[in-house]
């Protein structure tokens, strides 16, 4: 897989293009690829995928804080080389870009940029300025311009319509299982081991403290987890619990990410760590001193090592 991130040497064979922000690359997502590599092989192109860098609702609503992605650029790029595409194109999405009206975006990027001989999209695919462009447009425009176009059916899953939107609430929520269901994988989570107060090691349950990589990354609901760890070049089994820690910690306001590595006595202060969410085993409680919150978290890891010791996983 070509990454791009500009138009200025980018050449393909017969470039067959879908264009999306593909937060969380989820299965809906993955229908469109998959769509998108049949017909560049049937054609004798190359399949290409236009995304853009920051998200369109940084730039358009700078003000608002709310946003929280599926997926960092990096882990974009990677999802994105598992599905075996040809090009992927990360555009700069910036206030200038933003205010190319649809009928400019297909002839300055994808025609003159791109020269694409095919474009596939999804069912919902908006465009250009304001979202002004639809399917619709685009037929009318293939037709100036020359190129075909393909606009796919919603990818319903259990009765549901996959979708971003749906899986964030998900998580918010703390349904795991439901999100990890749409998106096709396990949720993930990266960040930089921190110091933290010890506390988890004087009574039995050493944690590792996890600052994110990016403060628009989605963090799933308050609770423990059972989670799978990335680090050291290995993968290790673990409980993890986001919240403020209301047993012993007297700062509301701040919320912490730990997660308990299962056998494992490391150092790995300052070291990159991924965390896969595989299931949620309860909510964030306050226990009425230290011996009731231990008691608790040998049940949490009974409970996390017979989650993790399916052989789905």
């Amino acid at each position: 897989m070509q990454i791009h991130y500009d138009l200025e040497n980018f050449k393909a064979l017969n470039p067959v293009v879908t264009i999306g922000t593909f937060d969380g690359v989820h299965l809906g997502h993955r229908e469109v690829i998959s769509e998108l590599k049949k017909h560049s092989s049937l054609s004798g192109g190359e399949s290409v995928v236009f995304t853009f860098e920051p998200h369109p609702r940084i730039v358009i609503a700078p003000q608002e804080d709310s946003l929280r992605l599926l997926s960092t650029k990096i882990e974009k790029i990677r999802l994105m080389e598992t599905m075996g595409i040809d090009h992927l194109v990360i555009y700069p999405f910036t206030n200038e870009f933003a205010k190319l009206t649809y009928d400019e975006f297909v002839s300055e990027i994808l025609v003159k940029g791109m020269n694409i001989s095919s474009l596939v999209v999804g069912y919902d695919h908006r465009f250009g300025k304001g979202r002004q462009g639809d399917f619709n447009s685009l037929e009318l425009l293939s037709k100036s311009f020359n190129f075909q176009v393909e606009q796919l059916s919603q990818l319903v899953v259990d009765n549901k319509v996959v979708s971003s939107t749906k899986i964030r609430q998900a998580l918010e929520e703390g349904h795991i299982s439901r999100a990890n269901h749409f998106l096709g994988y396990h949720y993930t989570l990266s960040g930089k081991v921190i110091e933290g107060n010890q506390l988890g090691r004087k009574i039995g349950f050493p944690t590792a403290n996890i600052d994110t990589f990016d403060r628009h990354k989605l963090v799933p609901a308050d609770g423990v987890y059972a989670v799978l760890v990335e680090t050291m070049g290995a993968v290790f089994k673990g409980m993890l619990n986001i919240g403020i820690r209301p047993t012993v910690n007297y700062n509301a306001d701040h919320k912490s990410i730990e997660v308990n590595i299962f056998d494992f006595d490391e150092d790995i202060y300052n070291s990159d760590l991924t965390v896969l969410f595989i299931e949620k085993i309860r909510d964030e409680q306050k226990f009425d001193g230290i011996d009731l919150l231990r008691a608790q978290l040998y049940k949490d890891q009974n409970v996390a090592m017979n989650i993790l010791s399916k052989d789905n996983l």
